[in-house]
């Protein structure tokens, strides 16, 4: 069991059933009111954010995440498949459960598969992955008094703003915690 001072961004707990993240938390005191501390949650399940004020006396259960590094290998159509690369068992991930996930995955990608009492609960990208430009309009020549930005689809069928400047066939560094661009490879 943890209290409210032992919060750190990313712990994961739980809390009324569920098992959550916590994204972000502030230690609260006024001076007609008892101190609480307000959080942001993520739920590990749903992928739902939830924001709620705790009682800093409250007792809450750390929930003990595994996180295992496994490789992606296809898209099985209902579900995605992964193969843990020390004992080469392969894992079935249902694709209803990886909707965002999908626009970064490709083939033979490293992913941290994230398990909790034997429940996977999802997969971990890391945060910045380089991925191929497979369709690009040209940039329009003195379009740039601001930073403009058009539309390029990646090897993965994700679709996101790029600056003029890229082109087809170039590889990116893509931001996959907010699906951004980020920089040229």
């Amino acid at each position: 069991m943890i209290t409210t001072s032992d919060f750190k961004t990313g712990i994961t707990i739980e809390y009324d059933g569920n098992i959550y993240t916590v994204l972000e938390f502030q230690h609260v005191k006024s001076a007609n009111s008892m101190a609480f501390v307000r959080t942001k949650l993520k739920n590990m399940r749903s992928g739902a954010i939830i924001e709620i004020a705790i009682n800093p006396k409250d007792k809450i259960k750390k929930a003990m995440i595994e996180k295992k590094k496994m490789q992606y290998l296809y898209d099985g159509g209902h579900s995605l498949v992964f193969m843990d690369m020390d004992t080469y068992d392969q894992l079935e991930i249902p694709s209803e459960n990886l909707t965002y996930e999908k626009n970064f995955l490709v083939e033979g990608a490293s992913v941290q598969v994230v398990d909790f009492e034997g429940e996977i609960l999802g997969v971990m990208l890391p945060e910045k992955l380089v991925l191929e430009v497979r369709e690009c309009p040209p940039g329009v020549k003195g379009n740039t008094a601001t930073n403009a930005t058009k539309e390029a689809v990646l090897e993965t069928g994700f679709r996101l703003q790029v600056p003029l400047f890229i082109e087809e066939g170039e590889k990116i560094i893509v931001n996959t915690v907010e699906g951004k661009y980020y920089s040229r490879a």
